[in-house]
């Protein structure tokens, strides 16, 4: 049966820019109230404001922040249905250049910060019997350089809702994760821009690893899980065949392809970048702890 989003409250993370804002937008237009939680407040407000949406600015890593931004959204709008923890950030560069505390903090916030939203939402979500989205990555099952945290941070992501499935089941709710592939946000673009070398391994990576997405063919594709209560939502749908080959695509082989077919000047392309960025995240990202 179709979970109707009409009046139905939803709590989004990283809903300032990119895919949660454009989710809260789409969800906003099928008649749900939406709760925005995440940094940039000035976006926050002014996307509140079109939307009549709540807001709340805080970091997912922060765990009274976030337990502070849910009793908030209760207090205003009565409960929670569904929870998107979709904040996410990547760090750039490989281990090798990239500072320990950029990679970490990839980690805190995709795969810490899903934990911790879902745990402060999870009672009341429990109690309207509702949906969980957590937002994962194709990255959950393949591999590129300069991905390391991202990719582990994703994987982890999808582990967790894979057991929070099982556990929140009997009790009625319904646990979902979203792999994307690049979807055309501000966090792809600062890369492309910012790496000559991410862009070289784009255009060779096969389809539909290369594929790039607008945001709003992934948010309906979202919303499409949602309002089916999925299990699993592929942005494109044809990655699902990619992870069925899981085992292939991160094999010994894969490894050696990767490396003969330019794997190891992009790296070092890479690291030069980076160290000439000199920082470790992009322009718009809001990685950096302020």
């Amino acid at each position: 049966m179709r979970y109707d989003l009409a009046g139905k409250v939803l709590l989004i993370t990283g809903a300032a820019r990119g895919i949660g804002a454009q989710l809260a937008r789409e969800a906003a237009a099928r008649g749900a109230r939406v709760a925005l939680v995440g940094l940039e407040g000035e976006l926050l407000e002014q996307l509140s404001a079109d939307l009549d949406a709540h807001w709340y600015e805080c970091d997912v890593t922060d765990q009274a922040a976030l337990d502070a931004a849910v009793t908030s959204t209760v207090d205003r709008l009565g409960g929670i249905d569904v929870v998107v923890a979709n904040a996410g950030i990547a760090n750039l560069g490989t281990v090798a250049v990239g500072p320990v505390d950029a990679l970490v903090r990839t980690v805190e916030v995709n795969l810490c910060g899903a934990i911790r939203t879902v745990s402060a939402a999870l009672p009341h979500v429990t109690a309207a019997r509702g949906h969980v989205l957590i937002v994962s990555s194709a990255a959950a099952f393949t591999a590129m350089p300069g991905m390391a945290a991202y990719c582990a941070s994703k994987a982890g992501v999808e582990q967790f809702a894979n057991v929070l499935r099982l556990e929140t089941r009997p009790r009625g709710v319904t646990v979902g994760t979203a792999h994307p592939i690049w979807i055309d946000t501000d966090l792809v673009r600062d890369i492309r821009d910012d790496l000559a070398s991410f862009r070289t391994a784009l255009r060779r990576l096969p389809w539909p690893l290369s594929t790039v997405v607008p945001v709003e063919q992934c948010v309906e594709a979202l919303l499409h899980g949602i309002e089916r209560r999925k299990r699993k939502v592929y942005v494109p749908r044809s990655l699902a065949l990619v992870q069925a080959l899981r085992p292939v695509v991160l094999s010994g082989l894969s490894d050696a392809l990767i490396t003969r077919f330019g794997g190891r000047t992009m790296v070092g392309q890479m690291e030069d970048e980076v160290r000439q960025l000199g920082r470790s995240f992009g322009r718009t990202s809001v990685g950096e702890r302020s």
